[in-house]
This record gives structure tokens, C-alpha cells and sequence, in this order.
């Protein structure tokens, strides 16, 4: 009864937070739901352990059953929300924001996500925790550090997506993730395939035989002819890799070069751009859980039930990528229109109020 009962406020409370447009608190789902579950049924749930990545897993592995494939997606990529006014924790600190090329003050979590044709979902995340402190040699100056780095997070994550058996045929990630330790991790580890993009300046041989003689050479010294592929290898990866570039514009209107490489030998300059291109739909995942699932929205200062509500806000975002997929309609257009429907409610309360004109003094 009490697991029933924990289900029940488990469900209204992520659904509150598809709806909200403003803070989320327990007391405010309290009201919303007439008094009928105390603020502290709710705080004690958020702050008890019940929201995990475990519990990700288990609200979305129904959905995800039905679409996955054996060739399909998993990405791995992190994000951060700012939370500058939140007092600081080890989980709500300062993290390195490579799209500000600063530091920030925020949440920064890691997702696992598969991606289809249809958009993104997290099966496994793990937050970023700094939970020590350390003096930086050079500076002396004091500064939070995590227990296990970005890379061995997405070892973890890898580790756990397998380990529940989601089929996929490729693993990707951008540069930040690209290290030689990660891409043995996948191909022997997992026995999967990836396709990564990959920092100009990193060093490759164009034969074995170079491999074996120690001559490597830059990326981005390379004359890569457009739309072609070539054969390189790294110095501590015991396999070949593909090697791609893609030339884009910047948002500015400077030219950018994108390096991509594969460890599938099979594939065309064609599949690998159109594989590497399903690793965008994750930054759809970011934006709508952060704009729709109310996930900087709780003024909590409690670490375990921030850390909760985040939790609980994923799952919300897998009730809007089900919803999308069963009725067709994006989240943004979902969350204007209970939004819309909220609004002429209160419109129409407002009306019974106002039987009198406001300003009709006489």
C-alpha cells in the first residue's frame, strides 16, 4: 500500500510539472491537488531516494521496447543548467561550460540517450557531483572537484545501457568524449560501433606501418578531398578508425570543419554524416526538459531533493516524448496549449469576479 501510495505521488508529481509555468514546491502541489497529500508526503519522496537513473530506466524501458533497434543510437552527452542563485552544494557548483567557454554556476548532468527518428529519450544519467575540495599547484587557489570524471561517467553509463540490454548498433558523442580509452571502451568493452567527432589537432598515422614507426600527423593538416573517407589510426587504439570532415557555417558566417571518425569500416562518407546527424537530437532532450519539465524550477535548497525533483523532471520529459509520439504533437506545442487552457480557466474565474466594472467609481 505504502509503494501504491508512493506510485500515486510519483505520477502527480511529474505531471505537475508538465503543466507548471511557474515555481514548483511541494506545498503548490499540495493546493493543486486539494489538500488531499500533505507538502510532506511530497517533500519526504523527493528527498528519499526513490528518484534515481535506476528509476529512469524503469519508466522508460516499456516506450523504449517498442522502438529500439538493432542498429540504433545511443548518445552520450552532458549539459548544464545555471542556477546562480542557488546556494552552492556539491551538486549545484561551478562547472565548466565549453558552449561559454567559462564557468558556470549550475547542475551539469550526463545522458545516455537513444535516439530515433522520432527524437530522444534517457535510459541512464548520472549528475555530477563535486563533493571535495582541492588547491589548484599553480594558484593555490581552493576548488571543487568530482570524484570520477566526464569520461568515466560515460564508461558508467555505457555500462549500465548494456547491461540492460537496450539493442544499438552505434554509440555517439562530440569531442569532449572522444578519448582513446573510450573508444577501446566501445569496441571491445561493449562490441559496438561509434562515430565521434574529433579535435583537429589530434594525431593520427595514415598506414599501420606509420603506426608502427611512430609517424603521426595532425588532423587538420590533412588534405581531405570533400565527401571522402581515409583509413587512420590512432597511437593507443588497437584498431583502424574512418576518418571524415564536414565543412559548415558558423552562425557568424565563418566556415567550421566538423572531423568525424568511425570504427565501422564499412560505412560510406553518406552513412557516417547521417549517423553522426541523429546525435543532435539529444540537444532536443536538453532544451525541452529544461523548458517544459520544469527542471529549474524547484527553490528547494536541499541537495537530495533537488537532486530528487531533476530526476523527477526527466521523467516528466518521457511522459512528453510518449505523448509526442502517440498524438503527433511537439512538446512545446503540448506545453503552449495546457498553457492556453489554464489561461482561459482563469479568465473565465476571473469573470464571475468581476460583475461590477472595476473602474465604474460613481
Amino acid at each position: 500500500m505504502k509503494k501504491e501510495s508512493e506510485n500515486q505521488i510519483e505520477d502527480l508529481y511529474t505531471d505537475y510539472l508538465m503543466v507548471s509555468t511557474g515555481p514548483c514546491t511541494a506545498t503548490g502541489l499540495s493546493n493543486l491537488s486539494g489538500g488531499t497529500i500533505s507538502h510532506d508526503k511530497i517533500t519526504r519522496l523527493l528527498n528519499s531516494e526513490r528518484f534515481t537513473s535506476k528509476e529512469v530506466w524503469e519508466k522508460v524501458k516499456p516506450f523504449l521496447r517498442e522502438i529500439e533497434h538493432s542498429r540504433g543510437c545511443l548518445t552520450i552527452d552532458d549539459s548544464i543548467q545555471e542556477k546562480p542563485y542557488t546556494d552552492e552544494s556539491a551538486l549545484i557548483c561551478l562547472h565548466f561550460d565549453h558552449t561559454k567557454n567559462k564557468s558556470v554556476k549550475g547542475v551539469n548532468f550526463v545522458s545516455a540517450s537513444y535516439c530515433y527518428e522520432g527524437g530522444s529519450l534517457p535510459v541512464a544519467v548520472e549528475f555530477v557531483r563535486k563533493s571535495y575540495m582541492l588547491a589548484d599547484k599553480k594558484t593555490g587557489k581552493v576548488k571543487r572537484k568530482s570524484e570520477k570524471n566526464k569520461n568515466r561517467i560515460y564508461r558508467g553509463l555505457l555500462k549500465i545501457a548494456t547491461g540492460n540490454g537496450i539493442k544499438f548498433g552505434y554509440v555517439l558523442n562530440d569531442i569532449w568524449y572522444s578519448s582513446a580509452e573510450n573508444m577501446m571502451y566501445v569496441k571491445h568493452d561493449i562490441r559496438a560501433n561509434f562515430v565521434m567527432a574529433i579535435k583537429g589537432n589530434r594525431k593520427v598515422a595514415l598506414s599501420h606501418e606509420d603506426k608502427l614507426k611512430g609517424k603521426y600527423v595532425k588532423i587538420e593538416a590533412l588534405e581531405l578531398e570533400p565527401c571522402s573517407i581515409l583509413q587512420v589510426w590512432f597511437k593507443q587504439v588497437d584498431f583502424p578508425v574512418l576518418l571524415t570532415s564536414q565543412v559548415f557555417k558558423n552562425g557568424d558566417g565563418s566556415q567550421g570543419i566538423l572531423y568525424l571518425v568511425s570504427s565501422d569500416l564499412s560505412l560510406t562518407y553518406e552513412q557516417i554524416t547521417a549517423i553522426y546527424q541523429k546525435r543532435w537530437k539529444v540537444e532536443e532532450y536538453h532544451k525541452s526538459v529544461k523548458s517544459n519539465a520544469s527542471f529549474a524550477k524547484s527553490p528547494t535548497k536541499v541537495e537530495n531533493t533537488q537532486l530528487g525533483h531533476f530526476y523527477a523532471s526527466i521523467i516528466a520529459y518521457i511522459k512528453y516524448e510518449v505523448l509526442k509520439f502517440r498524438h503527433g504533437n511537439n512538446h512545446f506545442a503540448m506545453k503552449t496549449a495546457l498553457y492556453m487552457i489554464a489561461l482561459k480557466a482563469a479568465y473565465e474565474q476571473l469573470k464571475q469576479y468581476d460583475t461590477i466594472p472595476i473602474f465604474q467609481f460613481a
